[in-house]
């Protein structure tokens, strides 16, 4: 005999669950973001916005610090870096 299949409503019940825990966890993953991740969210690298490079060089500094206290993804690091490395100017 064989076993009755799932039903299609179950199907979009699951993914409906699925979908919601997906956007819980993004949502409480964008809440947890450090008061520095939105320092360079505010500050785009323009021409018109220069930032000296004392100031770049130290939000380097802080952001290799909170990598290696854990607070951050390997990801997030390596783009705010990429940010931040172009914004130096070498004279």
């Amino acid at each position: 005999m064989a076993s009755q299949r799932t039903s299609f409503d179950k199907l979009q019940r699951d993914r409906a669950k699925k979908a919601k825990a997906a956007a819980k966890r993004e949502k409480r993953l964008e809440g947890t973001e450090g008061e520095g991740d939105r320092e360079l969210e505010e500050t785009p690298a323009s021409p018109g916005n220069d930032i000296p490079a004392e100031e770049v060089l130290k939000r380097l500094e802080e952001l290799h610090a909170r990598y290696d206290a854990e607070q951050i993804e390997f990801e997030e690091f390596e783009k705010a870096r990429a940010e931040l490395l172009a914004r130096l100017t070498v004279d």
